[in-house]
């Protein structure tokens, strides 16, 4: 029998207990501080030399708080550039949109994805394919990102060229893995860069319209 008096304590009365039993309420302030910690060490130090213990540190959270929101690196990864890269893609659809003709707009197009968003921010991309490149086949890598920016540039060089939809979507493939080739380029010493006369041969081969409208015609000998 229990003394008169006193109740036998719960779980919950017993420090400690609330926490293991409980599960941890998400907190949006706690998930933005790890985003702008991820980020900054990320585009600073590259995502093989950014580890989860040092995310926690700059976010000023726990690394077991890290888990309580994301459950990998790479998650988190994605979490920050998805947002990133599409408001550099919006940022350069406005821009295409200015241009009139569609040979222009298609060098617009993939001097802006080839040239100018493998440099943005550091070089910034190479992050993902430096964690692609390590996840392993038992990664948590979802394609949906890659299948959005994919759609998006399909969706552009249909606009411009009047492909079909199957066309527009492996020219944009093609463009997709191109700009892969260029952000890992990026933080090499020798790396390739992509320049204006390599989207001109380019867009020569895809429309053959455009080298005719970009480039300057060639004087006839005599």
């Amino acid at each position: 029998m229990k003394p008169e008096g006193k109740e036998r304590p719960s779980g919950r009365d017993i420090p400690g207990v609330q926490k293991a039993t409980m599960p941890q309420r998400k907190k949006e302030g706690i998930r933005d501080a790890i985003l702008e910690a991820s980020y900054s060490l990320f585009r600073d130090h590259g995502y093989n030399e950014t580890s989860i213990p040092t995310i926690a540190r700059e976010a000023g959270v726990s690394t077991a708080n890290i888990y309580v929101y994301f459950e990998s690196k790479l998650a988190i990864l994605f979490a920050v550039y998805e947002p990133w890269l599409q408001e550099r893609l919006e940022r350069l659809e406005r821009s295409v949109r200015r241009i009139k003709t569609p040979e222009r707009r298609i060098e617009r197009l993939l001097l802006g994805v080839w040239r100018e968003l493998p440099r943005e921010a550091n070089g910034f991309a190479n992050n993902v394919i430096q964690a692609l490149s390590t996840a392993g086949r038992g990664g948590s890598y979802s394609p949906h990102l890659r299948q959005v920016f994919q759609k998006r540039i399909a969706h552009w060089i249909g606009d411009c060229l009047a492909l079909d939809d199957d066309a527009s979507l492996r020219i944009a493939g093609i463009v997709l893995m191109a700009f892969d080739g260029f952000a890992l380029n990026v933080h090499l010493g020798h790396g390739l860069i992509c320049d204006a006369k390599t989207v001109r041969l380019f867009c020569e081969v895809i429309c053959p319209t455009a080298g005719q409208q970009a480039l300057p015609r060639r004087r006839e000998p005599g």
